[in-house]
């Protein structure tokens, strides 16, 4: 699609993809226009890309098999009305290209859905069945990539997640409250080519009752939605309950539902309550709150908080998002009607980010606990976060386990993508800072001491970490054992950030 792109915009100055992801189709439509081969291909993407009604004459020569009546039977077209001899068809599904990279290789798919506002020229119905987006990207690029039995995909949409997980799963089921998303999600596997999903309807852990699974994943409806008259209830994005009441149902489901060592990956919000409201009542930070839904479901939890909104920049994103247009009659009165719910119950900031949650092994206390907020821009990961997900918690999992003895014993190696940044005064001899900086994972950015800095330079996997530190404590002259009660603790931090990894743990994967 890219390339078609290319080849029809020699002149455009703004890419035609990137407007068309804006939501603009005019740059996509004048690129088309200029490209004189390829006709199957511009019509195909005239009709179900760019939502523009195509002759039926050019349907049948792009789907020679299928033609524009077959097309009308399954339900991707129908007649355009605004033309009286049927020699026009508008598309009545949204179908794109979406390309990816993971473990498995480069992948090409075609994604059927719903038409957006692009196409139907006002609010979304609120049995819209949603495409690509990227909420489901980010997802799918957190996806740990290693092989296992079973994956739960809680909430499927159009099957993306689905999809993804059944590369690396033998057996995925995959649910939604809507049967119009799970036909979708039918078609799209079937389309592709994917086997081995397991389609069921129904409601969070519902059709799963009494199962368990290796995975779980879910980019569920969470969208934090006011119950008053005139605000549409999509179900693509809302779940039915009150607050972060569905993020709760589906972190707290997740302990009864994950095998031994199981892992759940999600989206989700979380409220953040108005200074003095709940207290006594365990509502507390938000951050803190999914913590405490994740522990009282027995689950080791690694929280990022990637973005924090306040009530009124949390409703304008998401009115806009299904469709209706600021300045409008109908855009004010919702936004009163999401600022009344808020206020009504004391919200002061809603947070969104990533949840990921372990079932510990039986037998085996909790190693991981973890809630950040990452607000920054990330690192540089081609293939999504999933790989560094895996390979710090490969490597966290193994330096939580060790008492003192065993880090001094460790041997660490700094990983590829950290460089070191250093501040001087105008004619100072020494650094004023010292900073560390990783190109991938979240991009974390470390305010290394001179200690800390000259270990990570040290860290090659060839000495133990007791050994650097006693070293390097001698060429500062200060106390070897004051120095390792600090560097000791950072190496964990560095170990747990992907900053520094065990020696020969490279690759990973949990």
């Amino acid at each position: 699609m890219e390339a078609l792109w290319e080849r029809g915009a020699e002149s455009e100055s703004t890419h035609p993809g990137a407007a068309l992801r804006r939501g603009h189709r005019v740059p996509a439509l004048r690129a088309l226009d200029r490209v004189t081969d390829a006709l199957a291909l511009t019509t195909l993407v005239r009709l179900f890309v760019l939502g523009v009604p195509v002759a039926s004459a050019a349907l049948d020569a792009a789907l020679p098999t299928l033609g524009a009546t077959g097309a009308e039977e399954l339900g991707l077209v129908a007649a355009d009305p605004d033309t009286d001899d049927g020699r026009e068809v508008r598309p009545l599904a949204d179908l794109r290209p979406y390309a990816f990279r993971d473990a498995a290789g480069e992948e090409e798919w075609w994604l059927a859905s719903d038409p957006g506002e692009l196409v139907t020229g006002g609010p979304l119905a609120e049995e819209h069945v949603l495409g690509i987006g990227g909420a489901s990207t980010t997802l799918s690029g957190l996806l740990l990539q290693s092989h296992v039995g079973t994956t739960f995909d809680l909430g499927t949409g159009c099957g993306i997640q689905a999809m993804h997980a059944a590369r690396f799963s033998a057996h995925v089921v995959a649910t939604d409250i809507s049967a119009r998303a799970l036909d979708y999600a039918r078609f799209n596997a079937a389309l592709n080519g994917i086997d081995g999903i397991e389609f069921s309807l129904g409601s969070l852990y519902e059709p799963v009752a009494g199962e368990r699974f290796d995975r779980i994943v879910s980019n569920p409806p969470f969208v934090i939605t006011p119950r008053q008259p005139g605000v549409p209830t999509y179900e693509y994005r809302d779940g039915g309950m009150v607050g972060d009441g569905l993020v709760e149902a589906v972190v707290r489901g997740a302990g009864e539902h994950l095998a031994p060592g199981g892992i759940a990956q999600l989206l989700g919000n979380w409220e953040y309550p108005a200074a003095g409201v709940g207290a006594g009542d365990g509502i507390g930070d938000g951050l803190e709150r999914i913590a405490g839904w994740a522990t009282a479901a027995g689950l080791e939890y690694w929280i990022v908080e990637r973005e924090r909104q306040d009530p009124s920049e949390y409703a304008e994103t998401w009115i806009r998002d299904g469709g209706t247009r600021p300045g409008t009659p109908q855009f004010e009165a919702m936004h009163a009607a999401w600022l009344e719910d808020f206020a009504v119950r004391g919200v002061e900031s809603v947070g969104f980010g990533y949840v990921l949650l372990r079932r510990p092994l039986d037998g085996v206390a909790p190693r991981l606990a973890r809630a950040e907020r990452q607000h920054g821009p990330l690192g540089d990961n081609p293939g999504g976060l999933g790989a560094h997900l895996a390979e710090v918690l490969a490597a966290s999992d193994l330096v939580v386990g060790l008492d003192d003895a065993g880090l001094r014993a460790l041997r660490v190696e700094v990983a590829p993508d950290v460089t070191e940044e250093r501040h001087h005064w105008p004619g100072a001899e020494q650094p004023t800072v010292i900073l560390l900086r990783q190109g991938g994972g979240f991009g974390r950015v470390i305010d290394a001491g001179t200690g800390l800095a000259a270990l990570v330079g040290a860290a090659d996997g060839e000495l133990p970490l007791g050994v650097l530190s006693d070293a390097i404590a001698d060429l500062l002259d200060v106390d070897a054992a004051e120095l390792w009660d600090e560097l000791g603790a950072a190496v964990r931090e560095l170990v747990a950030g992907g900053l520094l990894r065990p020696a020969g743990a490279s690759g990973a994967s949990a």
